[in-house]
């Protein structure tokens, strides 16, 4: 079954990173690589994504779409990347979920 992870950043968590020395920087993203390494036989894709700001979002329903800069809500919470799994199902989805080293949420959905 395919499952996508995705890395939910909190305001909280991406004020703790910059707070972070260069080393301890360093070390949290080798954490992340060898996270990365660790899953290679089940991930099948992966990304990070460009900051918030930069975001677009087109609005849809009724008359035309509406398109505005920014994210799709205002939020304390945003995606930052996202994985996609090749597993035998949730609870392997969720193991590999339970070790990501980085963002203090996972929000993992099956993927057709």
């Amino acid at each position: 079954m395919k499952y996508v992870l995705m890395f939910i950043e909190t305001e909280e968590f991406a004020q703790r990173l910059e707070a972070m020395g260069e080393l301890e920087q360093q070390a949290a993203y080798a954490a992340v690589t060898q996270w990365f390494a660790d899953h290679a036989d089940k991930i099948t894709h992966h990304t990070h994504l460009a900051p918030v700001h930069t975001a677009t979002t087109m609005r849809l329903g009724q008359g035309e779409p509406v398109v505005t800069d920014g994210p799709f809500v205002e939020g304390k919470e945003v995606v930052s990347g996202f994985a996609e799994l090749e597993v035998a199902d949730l609870d392997e989805a969720l193991k590999i979920a339970r070790s990501w080293p980085a963002c203090p949420v996972v929000e993992i959905r099956p993927a057709s």
